[in-house]
């Protein structure tokens, strides 16, 4: 059973949550028909290992960072929000496989025994035991020249993919207190 909280009531240590657990982020697009419904288009999940939590311009926000080649980059740059659903430990199987196949290729959820669920036309883990729902505020490629220490720089982008840093909002928090 999922209970709002607000988001200073997350008790999580997100060292924890975020690098060790890993998280998936999900985004589809989504527009109003003639009617004032939301629609939303193909959904996709990625597992994310890098990111935080923390407040920025007097706001609750999550960041995250997606490299070139994800599909669901493609997405992200497409809406205007994205969840990021944290899965208890039984879930490691699905996280795997949502790091390690392309949504371009087909449906994650199904082969990742995943079920989806939707906050207004955001997508979200009905398995996760803590859901972020955030609204995109920023989004920025990181520049090569802006790297400081060099050595950071050529340990993770040989291939020059540089991530892109996302910033949302956190506008909605459920916790499954199973």
């Amino acid at each position: 059973m999922f209970k709002q909280i607000r988001p200073e009531a997350i008790n999580d240590n997100a060292f924890q949550m975020i690098g060790k657990e890993g998280m998936l982020l999900s985004a589809c697009t989504s527009h109003l028909d003639d009617e004032g419904k939301i629609v939303t288009g193909r959904p996709n999940t990625m597992t994310v290992s890098w990111g935080g939590v923390g407040v920025l311009w007097n706001k609750p926000v999550a960041t995250v960072y997606v490299r070139p080649s994800r599909y669901t980059k493609e997405i992200l740059d497409q809406t205007d929000t994205f969840s990021l659903s944290l899965l208890p430990e039984k879930y490691k199987q699905a996280l795997t496989y949502c790091g390690t196949h392309s949504g371009r290729d087909g449906d994650k959820f199904g082969p990742a025994k995943l079920d989806l669920e939707y906050y207004n036309g955001t997508p979200w883990i009905r398995q996760g035991r803590l859901i972020l729902i955030c609204r995109k505020l920023y989004a920025q490629a990181f520049d090569p020249y802006s790297f400081v220490d060099e050595k950071v720089l050529k340990q993770n982008y040989k291939k020059d993919d540089f991530h892109t840093m996302y910033i949302g909002e956190i506008i909605r928090v459920n916790e499954d207190k199973r």
